[in-house]
C-alpha cells in the first residue's frame, strides 16, 4: 500500500494554519468579548492576546511533536504513542462522528446565511447549497493535495487581504476611539467570570491550528518546515485579530461593538452604508470556504491514520492510484458532514461535545513529555521554547476550560462525554476484528511506531 507523498512546503502550510482558523468567528465574537468584558476596551484586546498566547504555547509545542514525529494523522498519533490506541481511538471516534464533521458542516451552514444576503435561498435551498459547497471541496480534495493546497494557498491571501483592508479603512475613518466606554466599571467577581467566558468565545475563534499537524506526513523537510509554518500562522493570526478588532472599534465605539451581534457587517454599514454589507458578506463567504477546505484538507488523514493502525473503517487508508491522495477518508468524511448539514441536528450535539475536544488538546500536549522520556536523546529538530513551563501551561489552559464546563454546565458536560464513550464498544468490534494495515516501509511517515 502506498503512502501519501510529501508534497507541502512553508507556503501552503502556513495558509494551512491561517486559513483553517480564520472561519466566521473573526467577523462575530468580538461584539460578544466586548460584553462579557463589560464594555471594556483595554480587557477585551487582552482577552484576544492572551487567547492567542495560549495557542502559540500550544503550537510550539506541537511543532516540536511534529518535527520529531512527522508523521499523517498528528494529533492522533502522538496521543496514540504516549497514552495508547484506545484514547487516541476515542479522539478520531469524536473527531469523525461530531466535532471534525460538524465543524464541516457548521462552516458549510453558515456559507449559506452569508450568501442569502446576495441571492435569495430559501429552507431547502439553503441546505442544498450547503451539501453542494462540501461535495465540491471534497472532489477538489480527492483530486489533489496539490491542487487543493494551491486553493488554500489563493483563499487565505484573499481573506487575509480583505480583512487588513477592512481593518486599515475602519481605523482611517471610523472615529470610536473617541468614545467613551459604555457603563460605569463592574465589580471585579464579575468582569473575572466575563473574562473567563470571553475567552472561551475567543479560544474558539483561535480553533483549527492543530489541523495542521494531521497533514505532518505530506510536509517537505517536516523536521525545518513544520515547526516555522505552525508557530509563524499562529503568530500571524494574533497580530490579524487584533487589527480587526481595533478596527472595530474605530468604527463603532466601545458601544456600538459591545450591542453588536454582526460586527464586521454592521461596521462596514456604519461607515458606508448597507451597500458595504454585501462587500463583507463576500469576504465572509471567501473566508469560509477556505476554512472548511482547509479542514477538508487535513482532518481525513487522521481517519486514514486509524484505519493503517486497523481500528477503523479499512478502507479508509487506501491511497487514490492517480491522484495520491486518501480519497475514500476525504469522501467518508465530507458525506457524513453533508448528512449532519441536511439534518440541521449537528448544532446541538456541537455544543455538548466542543469542550471534550480540549481534552485531547491537553493529551496531545502531554504526549511531549512521554517522547521525551521514552527517547531522551532521540534527534529534536525543533525544541520548545520554556519547556517544561510551555507546555504545562496549555494543559493547565486546556484542563482549566474542561473543568469550567463540567462546573458551570454538569449535565451538557456529561452527555458530551458519553457521547465520546459511545465509541467504546465500536473499539472492542474494531480491535477483535482487524489488524493494522502495513504501512510501505518501517520507519515511513503514517507507520505506527
Amino acid at each position: 500500500m502506498s503512502d501519501l507523498p510529501r508534497l507541502l512546503g512553508l507556503r501552503q502550510l502556513v495558509a494551512i494554519v491561517i486559513g483553517t482558523v480564520i472561519g466566521s468567528g473573526i467577523f462575530i465574537v468580538p461584539g460578544s468579548v466586548m460584553r462579557e468584558t463589560g464594555g471594556s476596551v483595554g480587557l477585551s484586546l487582552l482577552v484576544w492576546v492572551v487567547g492567542g498566547v495560549l495557542s502559540l504555547l500550544g503550537a510550539l509545542t506541537y511543532a516540536e511533536l511534529g518535527a520529531s514525529q512527522p508523521a499523517t494523522g498528528g494529533l492522533y498519533v502522538y496521543i496514540r504513542d504516549a497514552f495508547g490506541r484506545f484514547p487516541a481511538f476515542l479522539f478520531g471516534w469524536t473527531l469523525f462522528f461530531v466535532t471534525g464533521s460538524g465543524t464541516i458542516a457548521t462552516l458549510a451552514v453558515a456559507s449559506t446565511t452569508y450568501l442569502s444576503q446576495i441571492v435569495p435561498l430559501g429552507p431547502v435551498t439553503g441546505r442544498l447549497t450547503a451539501v453542494a459547497l462540501i461535495a465540491v471541496i471534497a472532489v477538489i480534495n480527492v483530486r489533489g493535495t496539490r491542487g487543493s493546497a494551491r486553493l488554500q494557498s489563493w483563499t487565505t491571501l484573499l481573506k487575509v487581504g480583505g480583512i487588513l483592508v477592512l481593518s486599515a479603512v475602519f481605523l482611517l475613518r471610523g472615529h470610536g476611539f473617541e468614545e467613551p466606554a459604555p457603563g460605569a466599571a463592574a465589580p471585579v467577581g464579575s468582569l473575572a467570570a466575563g473574562f473567563g467566558l470571553a475567552m472561551i468565545g475567543t479560544l474558539w475563534a483561535y480553533e483549527g491550528w492543530q489541523f495542521a499537524t494531521y497533514s505532518a506526513g505530506e510536509v517537505r523537510d517536516p523536521q525545518r518546515t513544520f515547526p516555522r509554518a505552525i508557530v509563524l500562522g499562529t503568530a500571524a493570526l494574533i497580530a490579524i485579530y487584533l487589527l480587526a478588532c481595533l478596527g472595530y472599534i474605530a468604527a463603532l465605539g466601545p458601544a456600538g461593538v459591545t450591542a453588536s451581534r454582526r460586527v464586521a457587517a454592521e461596521a462596514a454599514t456604519a461607515l458606508f452604508g448597507p451597500a458595504a454589507g454585501t462587500l463583507v458578506a463576500l469576504v465572509i463567504l471567501v473566508s469560509i470556504f477556505s476554512a472548511t477546505n482547509g479542514t477538508v484538507l487535513t482532518l481525513p488523514r487522521a481517519f486514514f491514520a486509524m484505519a493503517r493502525d486497523g481500528i477503523f473503517f479499512r478502507r479508509l487508508a487506501q491511497v487514490h492510484p492517480r491522484f495520491g491522495t486518501p480519497a475514500v477518508a476525504i469522501v467518508a468524511c465530507s458525506a457524513w458532514a453533508m448528512l449532519l448539514a441536511v439534518s440541521g441536528t449537528f448544532e446541538q450535539l456541537l455544543t455538548y461535545v466542543v469542550f471534550v475536544a480540549w481534552i485531547f488538546y491537553g493529551l496531545g500536549a502531554l504526549s511531549l513529555f512521554s517522547y521525551r522520556r521514552r527517547a531522551p536523546d532521540a534527534p529534536r529538530p525543533f525544541r520548545v521554547p520554556g519547556y517544561p513551563i510551555t507546555p504545562i501551561v496549555f494543559v493547565a489552559s486546556a484542563a482549566a476550560i474542561v473543568l469550567n464546563t463540567i462546573l458551570a454546565q454538569p449535565g451538557r458536560a456529561a452527555i458530551g462525554l458519553g457521547v465520546v464513550l459511545l465509541g467504546s464498544p465500536a473499539y472492542l468490534v474494531w480491535r477483535r476484528r482487524s489488524a493494522p494495515v502495513p504501512a510501505p516501509e518501517a520507519g515511513s511517515a503514517g507507520a505506527p511506531p
